[in-house]
């Protein structure tokens, strides 16, 4: 059996402002009606495999897991990592948790990809299977069908003579090259993408750690040696955690590695790694555009435009290689062949303290969320959604009041030693710090408005007495 590892812990802020790190790119719609993390859980479940293995951080833990719930896979853990390191202590504390199991053969594949030829993506699953189970390092190489300057790739012994699932011999590893370059690769065929998507045994690949990355093996171990649980989660501990190296797989171990085979894979394939990726690999019209659901084009051509708000119209005239994408808090106009430069204009944002860098005006909670309509030196007013049967914290502010006002669903509120059943249109005053909580008892999701006031309105002004979902030192509602 083949135990997925899914990694689920990165930000994805190349598609800003669709993903940013508060919500990334994994949990989001982005191709069809299910999150990328949700199509590779669901890629990665069947009689093929076992529960899958999640990699990801304390703040995506309850999105990762209500979205496993709702398409209905159940992980055999959910490991938090403390802090970002990169790939490679990622993929070695999932190795470390299976160590009981020495030969269990473990698939790593990143959580925000695209497959479409399912079939094909099993034949060489299959086809790795047998190379790691006889020790060996595999990785999966993608069929080249342009000349791609933002994918890493793989250079191959001997060009292929066809492209079916057995394994080849790899000789090199080539960082994103520049276009030349890759054109060139592209006519040699002895070049595929790297997919970042890997197969080995567990024995296998800690015994490659400890040859060719020895000093990441001791925190590692005492990181998962020293992990907690916590509800459905595996905390791992965070000092020994601390002292891992920021590295991935490629430059850890899999570049010097000795006993390492590429399987060749045609499954159609993406990483969606920039808005110009996400054109390529979408649907066009006939004049090359690519169009979401509100949005019009007036003599455009190969022109992107999204708009994932309802409310927003996105219109463009006269428009040609332009990427446009509009959420509601903030715009990205773009020649799409520029895409790549998010990422300046992101540490642009930053700088200038904008909160739409890295932020949503709907933040979620594992309550549901809540969203800012309105805000001010001294108020601020929400939207809040509590799931049936969720609870907020039971908690106090010392620096503002709130006044709840019920607009669908009923709602049990602690104010202090009184509990209230409340239903649409009414309303409650919460005094400054007064030990307050929302309960939703219905079967419909809870929606209420609140208004705060006070001198001071940050989401750290929280003094948490209880907490169902154990986040008692967080300073989140």
């Amino acid at each position: 059996m083949i135990i997925p590892v899914i990694l689920a812990g990165g930000t994805g802020t190349r598609l800003w402002p669709l993903s940013r790190k508060a919500y990334p790119k994994q949990f989001t719609e982005l191709v069809g009606e299910e999150s990328l993390f949700q199509a590779t859980a669901q890629r990665l479940s069947g009689p093929e495999f076992e529960a899958p293995t999640i990699l990801t951080n304390s703040d995506f833990r309850f999105i990762a897991a209500e979205q496993l719930d709702d398409i209905g896979v159940a992980p055999g853990s959910i490991m938090i990592e403390p802090t970002g390191r990169n790939t490679a202590p990622a993929i070695l504390a999932a190795a470390l948790a299976h160590e009981d199991t020495p030969d269990a053969v473990l698939l790593v594949a990143p959580s925000d990809h695209v497959v479409v030829n399912q079939h094909a993506f099993l034949a060489a699953i299959k086809a790795g299977e047998k190379s790691a189970s006889e020790g060996k390092l595999v990785t999966f190489g993608i069929r080249p069908v342009r000349a791609e300057t933002g994918y890493g790739y793989l250079g191959l012994a001997k060009p292929l003579e066809g492209f079916t699932p057995e394994p080849v011999e790899l000789r090199s590893f080539i960082e994103k090259p520049q276009i030349d370059v890759a054109e060139t690769m592209l006519a040699s065929g002895r070049h595929l993408w790297n997919s970042g998507i890997f197969m080995f045994r567990v024995d296998a690949i800690i015994d490659a750690f400890e040859k060719l990355s020895p000093a990441l093996l001791m925190p590692c171990r005492a990181a998962v040696a020293m992990a907690k649980e916590d509800l459905c989660f595996t905390r791992l501990g965070p000092d020994a955690w601390a002292r891992c190296e920021d590295i991935s797989i490629d430059y850890a171990v899999m570049e010097a590695a000795e006993s390492l085979t590429v399987i060749p894979l045609d499954c159609g394939w993406s990483d969606l790694g920039s808005w110009k990726s996400v054109m390529t690999d979408s649907p066009s019209d006939r004049d090359g555009n690519v169009l979401s659901a509100n949005t019009t084009a007036l003599n455009c051509s190969d022109t992107q435009l999204r708009s994932v708000d309802t409310n927003i119209e996105l219109v463009g005239i006269g428009l040609e290689g332009i990427t446009a994408i509009a959420t509601r808090d903030a715009v990205l106009v773009a020649r799409t062949e520029d895409s790549e430069q998010v990422k300046e204009a992101l540490q642009a944002l930053k700088e200038k303290e904008a909160p739409q860098a890295d932020e949503f005006d709907r933040c979620y909670r594992p309550w549901g969320y809540y969203e800012t309509l309105s805000l001010s030196a001294r108020f601020q007013v929400k939207r809040i959604m509590v799931k049936p049967g969720a609870a907020l914290s039971l908690q106090s502010h010392v620096h503002r009041a709130e006044h709840w006002v019920v607009v669908k669903g009923s709602a049990n509120v602690t104010v202090d030693e009184s509990i209230t059943l409340m239903t649409e249109n009414q309303s409650v005053y919460i005094p400054l710090g007064a030990i307050h909580r929302l309960e939703n008892p219905g079967k419909v999701d809870l929606h209420l408005i609140e208004v705060q006031t006070g001198s001071y309105l940050g989401e750290d002004d929280l003094i948490r007495y209880e907490d169902v979902y154990a986040r008692i030192e967080e300073h989140v509602a």
